[in-house]
């Protein structure tokens, strides 16, 4: 075989090497960041005592796609003693944004968010505290909760704070003495009562009973807890 038949066979072959050579660890830092979050900035500790680590998590999540909550991960332990907890404000592709949490000796899988190996993400916006308004897929509804009154028409309180921490904590909630930590009319069936605002300016007034179940997904801001500050003083009526 001639070099110039030798050249012109080999070359192809050469080149699709090469290339190989250069994808390849592209390939490797990337293969896994097609999530569909992109992280904006995590925190690790507990309500009242936790520190920013998104850094950290960035330097972690560059080393490997999953790791374990630890406090010798993070090389902090914000509060001795308390079970503390991994938080990860993200955003989703719409725009919604969302909170993971992450308890301590869970499993964080990097799958599920954007350029995760890469690194590429918290270096703009992040949430100075624990407990941002960070808005999830059940914040859409279209009733702004104006104010919440738990009881009956004789004998009612005021459980505006108290829904909006159950709020935070799930998107469901039964309706029941416990719930409230209340019983303001005894031997009567109550009434939890949210008075609403809607996209158009009109109030509504939202009936449940004891024992039935309020579902966030119909308010707007519900898990964020970013309403009920006034602009009701209609009392139970």
């Amino acid at each position: 075989m001639s070099a110039t038949r030798l050249f012109t066979f080999a070359m192809p072959r050469l080149i699709a090497l090469l290339v190989c050579l250069v994808v390849s660890p592209l390939a490797w830092s990337q293969g896994y960041d097609h999530g569909q979050w992109q992280i904006l900035s995590a925190r690790y500790g507990t309500p009242d005592r936790n520190v920013d680590v998104t850094d950290t998590l960035r330097s972690l999540a560059q080393e490997d796609t999953n790791f374990r909550v630890t406090n010798r991960t993070f090389g902090n332990d914000p509060n001795p003693g308390v079970v503390k907890t991994l938080r990860i404000y993200a955003r989703g592709p719409n725009g919604a944004m969302r909170t993971f949490e992450y308890r301590e000796n869970d499993i964080v899988d990097g799958n599920a968010f954007t350029a995760w190996r890469s690194g590429n993400w918290g270096r703009g916006e992040r949430y100075s505290g624990w407990g941002e308004p960070v808005y999830d897929q059940a914040d859409h509804g279209q009733w702004q909760i104006l104010a919440a009154r738990y009881g009956t028409a004789d004998r009612n309180i005021d459980v505006t704070q108290t829904l909006r921490e159950l709020a935070r904590q799930d998107g469901d909630i039964r309706i029941t003495n416990r719930t409230f930590g209340s019983d303001p009319n005894p031997g009567v069936v109550k009434t939890l009562r949210i008075y609403a605002r809607g996209p158009g300016g009109a109030t509504r007034t939202f009936e449940f009973a004891e024992n039935q179940t309020v579902s966030g997904a119909m308010f707007t801001g519900w898990r964020s807890g970013n309403w009920g500050h006034g602009g009701w003083h209609g009392g139970w009526g």
